[in-house]
């Protein structure tokens, strides 16, 4: 039985060390962002209404970056999720607004100032999922909504001492560039396109005039324990889409609060 176990642990290294070794034997650093978030959002889609709507949502953002210390590469991944109620200008009707977005992205790495600046640039793609329900509506209450897009990054990140600590600053910046997003026509029905299959431009291009979304996320976070920041923030995020003769955003304005954990 110990013989057994034994070759067991020495198979199981033999296994580790083959990942380790095809990993260049270098270890890679992980940065892990665990925030939440509250705050206003504005709602327009003009397949279920003219009118706009204003309320407040809430957002869950978890991101990860990660680096080897011999390169200048990084990658970057935002999971965000928002969930939002609004009303319009008279109160009585009221739409629910709910997404998930994820992004994924390469960034490259500059240090300046004795390695307290660091500024990134590079590209991300985001994926999009989403819905608009408005309670009002008997006939075409929802919207569903999908995208994927290219979006060029930049991100500036200071560190400077405060209290016998040190305290980051990070700035990110998400620009749209093209992509490709779903829609249904003016005047077309769900049930058109899918119970009937008729198929009207419903997968359209979009480049950053047709789908102008802008994502910026500042944070300022102050060391709490050994490899944890505890971080507040501002993240505003602004997804818009005009396609088809329609009109939709979702603008929404959150105040962030959350952990920085680095492995």
């Amino acid at each position: 039985m110990m013989n057994k176990t034994f070759r067991w642990m020495i198979t199981l290294c033999w296994f580790l060390s083959i990942g380790y070794t095809a990993n260049g034997q270098e270890p890679v650093y992980v940065t892990r962002y665990q925030q939440v978030g509250y705050g206003t959002t504005n709602i327009l889609d003009t397949y279920l209404t003219q009118e706009k709507f204003k309320g407040n949502g809430l957002s869950i953002l978890v991101s990860s970056e990660r680096k080897k210390p011999s390169s200048n590469w990084s990658t970057l991944m935002h999971s965000q999720l928002n969930l939002s109620t609004a009303k319009d200008r008279s109160g009585d009707k009221s739409e629910v607004e709910g997404a998930f977005n994820f992004l994924w992205g390469r960034l490259y790495r500059w240090q300046m100032l004795n390695g307290n600046l660091h500024l990134q640039a590079g590209g991300m793609v985001n994926a999009g999922l989403g819905f608009i329900y408005n309670t009002a509506n008997a006939n075409n209450p929802a919207q569903a909504r999908a995208s994927l897009q290219l979006m060029p990054t930049g991100i500036a990140s200071y560190t400077f001492p405060l209290w016998k600590h040190h305290v980051l600053m990070r700035y990110e910046l998400n620009l749209p560039l093209v992509g490709v997003a779903f829609s249904p026509n003016y005047g077309q029905s769900y049930y058109e396109m899918f119970s009937l299959g008729n198929y009207d431009h419903n997968i359209v291009p979009t480049t950053f005039v047709a789908a102008p979304y802008f994502r910026q996320h500042f944070t300022v976070a102050y060391p709490i324990y050994r490899t944890t920041m505890l971080s507040l923030s501002y993240l505003g995020d602004y997804q818009q889409l005009q396609v088809n003769h329609l009109k939709q955003h979702v603008l929404s304005h959150r105040l962030m609060v959350g952990l920085i954990k680095n492995f």
